[in-house]
């Protein structure tokens, strides 16, 4: 029977046995943590063999990988993630080890020089906007607002942000310059932005010139089953729809091998990687090629970054079917929760009770199990219907996941019933 149904006296009944089971789980001492989405080290094991890579400094065209200069990035390794990726290879630029350190250098490169085809830097605006899918990521949001750009919300929905919703509100409003999307198995729902949604986007009139959209495919390779989602060819979709300088995507390693010492990449028109290297070329007299190589080595080529990607699924996708599974038997039949079933990515997004988010957060940070704060997948850490938890399940080992998520599932119930009761 669903919570909201229960009589005063079931419902005070329902909560002596949640108080019960609470104090139980507080007494056990846990220390557990699904609070941001790492590789466990069983996945960063996987890639062990670049430690001993490169056997050597050449590259495939010959270059002295110890060696300044290179700005586009090592040919044999770009080569490889342009076939993941879908774009082609004169458009496709490896980098260092973090792609939120190339979405950083674009956007600082838009406020102090402009885009390609701005009237003027973008700090030269009286006021500067991004669209912000939500659910979303934290990290993007922290970007924009050390910046002191306004985020305009969106929702988040399964074939990805409202593409309507943002196409009314570019169509006048030329201080919005710009929006996050993370295409493929989003974080945190784990949602695919599908081919429909994406040509809106695209190819919708905006009455900013320079409106670009930050296409963080981080999750782009992340399958957890036998269906490998295919993303949009959002650089084809964008120069046939007559702007092809609007998108810029970013993708890494960073949970394909070592998070630290991963390689990061941009893609883009070609006209973006002018700009973009025209700039990077201040700062820098080429990446770390030596890098570059023992990547392309250990990899091969992209059936053998698939395969390595198989690898980690094996690891990691009893841990989501735990989530599940616990959410399902503890949760479901009471109807005070919904969460997302994700086939890719990093995380499940968990919608409790609203107004009982931020209690359920705090009830596992008591009894042992840290969360992401409630509402961090909302700008400025707000979310207005204190329902939303990401859950990050993939650094714990499967026990402990099994463990913490029985906990979770407890601290929900127990707010659901404070929440009732009140209410």
């Amino acid at each position: 029977m669903a919570l909201v149904d229960l009589s005063a006296e079931e419902l005070a009944a329902f909560m002596t046995a949640q108080k019960s089971a609470y104090d139980e789980l507080k007494s056990r001492g846990l220390k557990l943590d699904l609070t941001r989405g790492k590789p466990s080290a069983q996945q960063l094991d996987l890639s062990n063999e670049l430690l001993k890579l490169p056997t050597g400094y050449v590259a495939a065209d010959g270059t002295d990988t110890r060696n300044y200069g290179g700005l586009h990035g090592l040919t044999e390794l770009r080569e490889i993630f342009a076939e993941l990726l879908g774009v082609n290879v004169d458009q496709l630029v490896a980098q260092g080890n973090s792609s939120l350190t190339l979405m950083h250098q674009v956007l600082v490169d838009c406020l102090l020089h402009g885009a390609v085809d701005s009237e003027r830097p973008w700090s030269g605006e009286d006021k500067i906007k991004f669209i912000c899918p939500v659910p979303g990521y934290d990290r993007h949001f922290s970007l924009l607002n050390s910046f002191g750009i306004e985020m305009v919300t969106v929702p988040m929905n399964a074939d990805g942000p409202d593409a309507d919703k943002i196409a009314a509100l570019v169509k006048d409003d030329a201080s919005i310059k710009g929006m996050w999307v993370v295409p493929t198995y989003a974080n945190p729902t784990g949602d695919t932005v599908s081919q429909e949604v994406a040509a809106k986007l695209l190819a919708m009139p905006t009455a900013a010139p320079d409106f670009k959209i930050f296409w963080d495919n981080a999750y782009a390779l992340h399958h957890l089953t036998d269906v490998e989602t295919k993303s949009v060819d959002v650089l084809s979709l964008a120069a046939s729809s007559g702007n092809p300088n609007r998108p810029i995507l970013f993708a890494s390693t960073s949970k394909i091998t070592f998070a630290g010492a991963g390689v990061a990449f941009l893609a883009a028109s070609t006209e973006n990687i002018g700009w973009f290297l025209k700039h990077v070329g201040m700062s820098s007299i080429g990446p770390d090629k030596v890098n570059h190589l023992r990547h392309a080595e250990f990899f091969k080529d992209a059936d053998g970054v698939r395969a390595h990607m198989r690898k980690h699924a094996e690891i990691i996708a009893p841990k989501f079917e735990a989530v599940e599974r616990i959410l399902t038997e503890r949760l479901a039949e009471h109807d005070i929760a919904e969460w997302t079933k994700p086939i890719g990515g990093y995380f499940v997004s968990l919608d409790v009770l609203p107004g009982t988010a931020s209690r359920v957060v705090q009830l596992a940070k008591e009894a042992g199990i840290a969360l992401t704060p409630a509402g961090s997948s909302f700008p400025l850490g707000t979310d207005p219907d204190d329902e939303n938890i990401r859950l990050a399940p993939t650094m714990p080992p499967l026990e402990e996941v099994e463990v913490a998520m029985d906990g979770v599932a407890t601290c929900v119930l127990l707010a659901a019933g404070e929440y009732l009761s009140k209410n």
